[in-house]
């Protein structure tokens, strides 16, 4: 009985939460819309690229506890981390709020939520580095999947308000990636190298820390540096063979009061 019951309440930990597969679902029925262009295209570019990037958060921050609860640590099924409900990572106002704000002001896929892993019951160096990787892996992953169609050669001249949402959000991810892998303490790049910080190196990170989403926004704001992240990303999007100019519709769909 007793292990039927604690396979019950694994089972429950693993489980997709109903506010996930609410979010999956808008995110598909958004996609039904644009694809069969019903309504009004704005609406419809809107709730796929919002949808979308809602559930890319919740899937960067799912692989981010799958890792840690398979490299040991298992308090992250406890907090919920692993049902793949947004709410559950932190604070919903930082972890989702200002990442959709920057989103719709910006075209920014700010990195937003985050994990609490208890890193003391973390088997290794490696996996707590791993950890930490899995989160922008994710990002790529979908990233990947996004950009299936381009490479396949689409006519995006047919359902174009549909393919400007994939491109857009494919932006979005392959941003998320490269701001999430920047070297700053706090963020996934900074957390990669954490583990293998001696004493020392290891408190100067852990005060800077905290202040990991202040310094991303200096790099982003600062013109030197923001010029020198959008280069790389925009570079890197057309290495991939992402349309701009469909990324620049779907920016220009979703900020529609510009």
């Amino acid at each position: 009985m007793t292990s039927r019951t604690t396979n019950i309440r694994r089972g429950a930990a693993f489980r997709p939460s109903p506010v996930f597969l609410g979010l999956l679902a808008l995110w598909i029925t958004g996609a039904v819309m644009a694809w069969m262009e019903f309504g009004n295209a704005t609406f419809n570019l809107i709730l796929f690229v919002l949808a979308g990037w809602v559930v890319s958060l919740s899937l960067h921050e799912y692989s981010h506890a799958l890792f840690a609860y398979r490299s040991g640590d298992h308090s992250v099924a406890a907090r919920g981390y692993l049902t793949l409900n947004p709410l559950k990572y932190t604070h919903p106002v930082l972890s989702i709020g200002l990442p959709l704000l920057f989103l719709l002001i910006g075209g920014i896929g700010l990195p937003g939520g985050a994990v609490w892993v208890d890193r003391h019951a973390v088997r290794g160096k490696l996996n707590a580095s791993l950890i930490s990787a899995v989160g922008p892996g994710a990002n790529i992953a979908l990233f990947v999947l996004l950009m299936i169609p381009f490479a396949l050669g689409l006519d995006d001249s047919a359902h174009p308000t549909f393919w400007a949402a994939v491109a857009f959000l494919a932006f979005l991810q392959l941003t998320a990636a490269v701001l999430n892998l920047l070297p700053v303490p706090g963020l996934d790049g900074g957390n990669i190298a954490r583990p293998w910080l001696s004493p020392s190196a290891g408190r100067v990170f852990d005060t800077v820390a905290p202040f990991g989403m202040l310094i991303l926004l200096g790099i982003l704001f600062v013109p030197v540096l923001g010029d020198i992240f959008w280069a790389v990303v925009l570079g890197l999007s057309d290495l991939f063979g992402l349309p701009r100019s469909l990324i620049a519709a779907g920016l220009d769909t979703l900020q529609f009061w510009r």
